[in-house]
């Protein structure tokens, strides 16, 4: 097990994500035991994009179904296509040919939904089920169900069996109590705002072309912003936004441009509330003076 921990930390480094090893022991056990996995933090610390990370370095597909308040079966796993359907009656009565019930539903006419087109592939793609929380308990019911044997019955068409047992990564902000039985049924990771060695990681990952200089005091900066008492704090992507936005204004050394640091915090504070309360604060004696 321990030989396979190292090679997905080099794989999802080069895909462009920054992890460790407690994160990759996971995603190795996830794969050889065939459990979903969990992961669960705060909006903004890189949860989904494991996910895409993990299909990236296994070279597979990945399959997102995004939750929402009132998602149900329809929408999560297939739906028939009635228009094509309607159009095929209208046909078949202008040719004057016979219709069986059965003709309209056939396959073809059959829109695959993320969590059916999971389970038809040759390839096991990584199904990413998004911010489980947003959806209610009974779709979470509904979800153990079809994660327990990788089936989905169709009435018209029987039941259809998994050609691959997709790799599962559900996300999780917090914002409601998931059930006991899901998470019994999962691994589970939980992904905290990075430390300051792990922001700048990724910083240097995502923008190797910067001065490493500039990047630490990015880094210096945001973490105290997230220390402060403000009702978002800002996630890694939105670092990785101001990190871009300063390079476009030229930006070598913040304590040097205070002006270009304060007009452009609307890349890391995204509510009016908290750009007043950072903007009303001495900018300056938080600014790192150096690396």
């Amino acid at each position: 097990m321990q030989e396979k921990i190292a090679p997905l930390v080099t794989s999802l480094r080069n895909c462009g994500y920054v992890t460790d090893d407690e994160l990759a022991t996971t995603l190795v056990l996830m794969e050889e035991l065939g459990r979903p996995v969990l992961i669960e933090g705060e909006a903004g610390v890189g949860k989904t994009a494991i996910a895409a990370a993990l299909a990236c370095a296994r070279d597979t597909q990945l399959i997102r179904l995004q939750c929402y308040e009132g998602i149900d079966a329809s929408s999560a796993v297939y739906e028939w296509n009635y228009t094509q359907q309607l159009l095929w009656i209208k046909l078949c009565e202008q040719r004057d040919e016979s219709l069986q019930e059965s003709d309209i539903y056939e396959k073809r006419f059959l829109l695959e939904r993320p969590l059916l087109k999971s389970i038809m592939q040759e390839k096991a793609p990584v199904l990413l089920i998004d911010e489980v929380d947003r959806a209610d308990e009974a779709f979470e019911a509904f979800l153990l169900e079809v994660l327990s044997d990788f089936t989905v019955t169709i009435p018209e068409l029987g039941t259809i069996r998994a050609r691959s047992i997709p790799f599962v990564v559900l996300t999780s902000n917090g914002t409601r109590e998931l059930s006991d039985a899901l998470r019994r049924r999962c691994l589970f990771h939980y992904v905290p705002f990075p430390s300051f060695e792990k922001e700048l990681a990724i910083l240097s990952a995502h923008l190797p072309d910067v001065d490493l200089k500039l990047l630490m005091q990015i880094s210096r900066f945001v973490q105290t912003i997230r220390g402060m008492d403000i009702r978002k704090r800002p996630g890694v992507a939105e670092t990785i936004d101001w990190a871009r936005a300063l390079c476009g204004f030229d930006v070598n050394i913040l304590v040097d441009n205070p002006e270009v640091v304060r007009t452009t915090l609307s890349c890391l504070l995204k509510t009016t509330e908290d750009q007043q309360f950072v903007s009303g604060q001495d900018i300056e004696a938080f600014m790192p003076k150096s690396a």
